[in-house]
C-alpha cells in the first residue's frame, strides 16, 4: 500500500509546484498520490513532509527532476501534430527564406522539449527543405526544457520503433542510424543542429532572447498543466522573443485566449506576431 498523503501535505505540495513550475496540481490529489506513493515508501520517507523538505534541501537539482518526471507526462514522439510540420515547409520557410536571407540565419525554440522527438523532426524537416542549400543557412534549433533527466535522454537521441511510427521510410534511413532490437539513433549531423538547454518557463527571458528574437517557438502540450493567468502570462513572455511576423505554436488539445493576447490566430494551435 503506498503512502498516503494528508490534505496538509497535499496543499504545501500543490503550492510548492505552482509556486516554482506554474504547474497546477489542485484537483489531482489522487494522481499524485498514486505517483509518488510508492516511491516515498520505498526510500523510506515517513511522510511526504519529509520528501517536500528533502526537495527543497537538494541543491544539486536531483530530486526536483524525479518530481517533474513523477508528476509531469513526457509522452511524446515524432511528426507529433503532423499539421504543424505541414504549415512549416509550405508556409513558414518559405516565408523565413525570403525575410532570413540577408544573413542565412532562422532562429527556431522548442520550449518543453521533452525527449527530443520534437526538435529532431523540425531539424529533420529543415535538412530535407533547403536540401544541397542547407549549408548556407544556420538553422540550429534551440530545445530547453525544466527536466534535465528529458534533456540527457533527448541528447543521446536513441528511440523506439514505437515513436518513429509517423516518419517515412525514407527519413529512418537518412536520418538514423539502427541499433538493432528495435532502436534507433539519430545521427549526428542532425544532432548538431539542436543546442539543448534547461529552462524553466515559469522563469523571466533571457536578454539575449529578446535581443535576437525567435522566427517561430514551439511550446507545445505543456500549458495543459498550467491555469488560465500563468498561461496568459507565459505567452506575452513568449510574444516578447518572437519576431515580428513570426509564429508560435501550441498544442492542439490547449487554446491561447484571443482576448489576453497580442498573437493573431492564424488556424488551431497557430498564432502570428504581427508584420
Amino acid at each position: 500500500m503506498s503512502l498516503e498523503i494528508t490534505e496538509a501535505e497535499f496543499q504545501r505540495l500543490v503550492k510548492y509546484m505552482y509556486d516554482n513550475f506554474g504547474i497546477n496540481l489542485s484537483a489531482k490529489k489522487v494522481l499524485v498520490q498514486g505517483r509518488l506513493g510508492n516511491m516515498l515508501k520505498d526510500r523510506g520517507f515517513k511522510d511526504y513532509n519529509a520528501y517536500l523538505d528533502a526537495v527543497a534541501a537538494d541543491k544539486s537539482g536531483a530530486e526536483v527532476t524525479t518530481i517533474l518526471n513523477k508528476l509531469t507526462t513526457n509522452h511524446t514522439f515524432f511528426m507529433r501534430e503532423p499539421e504543424h510540420y505541414t504549415f512549416l515547409k509550405n508556409t513558414i520557410l518559405p516565408y523565413m527564406t525570403e525575410t532570413c536571407k540577408k544573413d542565412h540565419t532562422i532562429r527556431i525554440w522548442s520550449a518543453a522539449c521533452s525527449s527530443g522527438e520534437e526538435c529532431y523532426t523540425t531539424a529533420m524537416l529543415i535538412d530535407q527543405y533547403f536540401g544541397a542549400d542547407k549549408g548556407k543557412w544556420d538553422t540550429r534549433i534551440l530545445a530547453t526544457d525544466i527536466s534535465q533527466n528529458v534533456i540527457g535522454k533527448a541528447k543521446m537521441g536513441i528511440y523506439t520503433e514505437e515513436g518513429m511510427k509517423g516518419l517515412s521510410n525514407d527519413w529512418k534511413t537518412r536520418y538514423f542510424n539502427n541499433l538493432g532490437n528495435g532502436k534507433y539513433e539519430i545521427c549526428q549531423g542532425i544532432k548538431d543542429e539542436v543546442i539543448f538547454k534547461t529552462f524553466n518557463l515559469m522563469d523571466q527571458m533571457p536578454e539575449k532572447y529578446k535581443a535576437k528574437p525567435f522566427d517561430l517557438i514551439f511550446c507545445r502540450n505543456v500549458m495543459i498543466y498550467f491555469d488560465q493567468p500563468t498561461k496568459e502570462a507565459l505567452v506575452e513572455r513568449f510574444y516578447d522573443v518572437v519576431k515580428p511576423g513570426g509564429y508560435f505554436y501550441i498544442g492542439h488539445a490547449e487554446s491561447v485566449n484571443r482576448n489576453a493576447t497580442r498573437f493573431n490566430y492564424i488556424q488551431p494551435a497557430i498564432y502570428r506576431k504581427p508584420e
